[in-house]
């Protein structure tokens, strides 16, 4: 694994599609956040192609990580879909080319009421000027446990 490969993984007690219908969702992913970092998402369609595009309202404030970076929009594209098995888009502002790193959903399931999940953010690939902007990989395993958490609770009601 790369060292530039954060993640998360727990089982949770949900089916896999239950699970996929949430994390293929842009208003799942606001909903799971567990920074406070995203706002709003551009709509609740389930993303099912890639090069699917969709709009995300940040504030980076919160998490205190990057000076000066404060609200935002990022515009992700879709890289990866595989039906209630995986999702990953990877980040980049308005018309600007993606900037190479990626985050996703892997979902395994185990049996037909369990699913091991795992969120990742990967940042092998991405560009000089963005590795040069903080430091990576800047997303924090416990920013991706917590949403992991909040999945759970979100498909378990509990």
């Amino acid at each position: 694994m790369s060292p530039d490969r954060v993640s998360a993984t727990r089982r949770v007690a949900a089916p896999a599609d239950k699970l996929f219908a949430i994390v293929s969702s842009p208003a799942g992913q606001v909903a799971i956040d567990g920074s406070g970092m995203l706002e709003a998402a551009s709509d609740d369609r389930a993303l099912t192609a890639v090069g699917e595009t969709f709009d995300m309202d940040m504030d980076r404030e919160p998490l205190g990580d990057i000076p000066d970076l404060k609200k935002y929009q990022v515009r992700n594209t879709v890289t990866q879909v595989v039906p209630d098995r995986l999702i990953e888009w990877t980040v980049g502002f308005g018309d600007q080319p993606p900037f190479g790193h990626v985050y996703g959903w892997q979902l395994d399931p185990v049996s037909e009421t369990e699913t091991d999940v795992t969120n990742y953010c990967d940042w092998s690939n991405a560009t000089e000027d963005i590795r040069s902007f903080a430091t990576f990989p800047v997303v924090p395993v416990t920013m991706l446990e917590q949403s992991v958490d909040n999945l759970d609770r979100m498909a378990t009601g509990t």
